[in-house]
């Protein structure tokens, strides 16, 4: 479906588009056009197990000068499976700044959302875009709180010192095991999940799948890494990267998942994966009930999370999101 705002027409995201999209993104956001930005084009829009992400363009004269898309995702709810996305890349050509195309892509695709049955929208935009999507009809939910793991004394000032974005590329190191040959293992992988307690009476979780860790952390270039709980996977794992924050290094905890909820377990992993990667510190997100043994929360920490209605109409309570480290670094 398309529509014509004056001499901006709308429409929706091509394949043919590529291209002149990635140009796009170059232009407004500073993506590099090299083979491993397109790769990572590919991978986050194409090829995620929940399906590939809506977007639409906004031409004028026949040329991209706007860019919207919604990532695809799942959650799991009492047993349920509850369609979202997730609102990421938008970009405006800077010849055309200040003419609202963001808001008229972003409104156009709720629309769009609404009669494919997406019931809702969520994502954690940065100080800067916040204004426009609350005045768009996001809600603010909550601040999501960080926990911190130290690797000594020191790096609390590392740690403090640490208030600048994180880099999006990741640094080497020879902790745990590649992530893409671990999770290939389908089999072991679904053991695990199995064993997982599942997520309390009416709680939002991300429904994780073998199929879905594989893609999540199985692009290359990013470098993730799993560190084994014990002799297999099915004796759990912690899924990591690190990433350069400044002139602290980080280790990035996306996933602990272990079986039956044992906290010492998960505890032992979280300061395992700080202690033998090299890091200054590691940061995941604290859900209520997350064990915080060795860990505190960093104060002033943490991203925003908003929603937006498109069929539901009650956004779910701060309390009732159960959102990792994994779910909401990158995207």
């Amino acid at each position: 479906m398309g529509s014509d705002t004056g001499d901006i027409a709308l429409r929706r995201y091509e394949p043919a588009d590529e291209r002149a999209v990635l140009a796009l993104l170059q232009a407004s956001l500073g993506w590099v056009p090299d083979e491993q930005y397109g790769a990572f084009f590919a991978w986050k829009h194409r090829d995620n197990p929940f399906g590939p992400s809506r977007a639409w363009v906004a031409t004028e004269a026949g040329r991209i000068v706007g860019f919207r898309t919604f990532l695809s995702w799942k959650f799991t709810r009492d047993g349920t499976v509850a369609e979202a996305v997730r609102a990421v890349d938008t970009a405006t050509h800077p010849d055309v700044q200040g003419r609202g195309i963001f808001s008229r892509l972003t409104l156009h695709a709720l629309d769009e959302l609404r009669t494919e049955g997406v019931q809702f929208v969520f994502n954690t935009p940065n100080g800067q875009s916040r204004p426009g999507y609350l005045k768009m009809g996001w809600q603010p939910v909550a601040r999501l709180p960080v926990l911190a793991r130290l690797r000594s004394p020191l790096s609390v000032i590392r740690l403090a010192r640490a208030r600048v974005p994180a880099d999006k590329w990741s640094q080497p190191t020879g902790a745990g095991e590649r992530a893409p040959d671990v999770l290939a293992d389908a089999d072991a992988v679904s053991r695990l999940l199995a064993a997982v307690p599942a997520p309390p009476a009416g709680a939002l979780a991300t429904n994780r799948t073998p199929a879905f860790l594989a893609w999540r952390y199985g692009f290359e270039p990013l470098a993730y890494r799993v560190l084994l709980c014990g002799r297999s996977v099915d004796d759990g794992i912690g899924l990591f990267r690190l990433r350069r924050r400044g002139t602290a290094v980080e280790a990035a905890i996306c996933d602990v998942l272990v079986p039956g909820g044992d906290r010492r377990l998960e505890a032992r992993a979280v300061q395992d994966i700080v202690r033998r990667s090299g890091a200054d510190y590691g940061v995941r997100i604290g859900n209520p009930g997350t064990v915080r043994a060795g860990s505190f929360p960093a104060p002033g920490q943490g991203p925003t999370l908003v929603w937006r209605s498109v069929v539901d109409t009650q956004a779910p309570a701060a309390d009732r999101w159960r959102l990792t480290l994994g779910d909401i670094e990158l995207f």
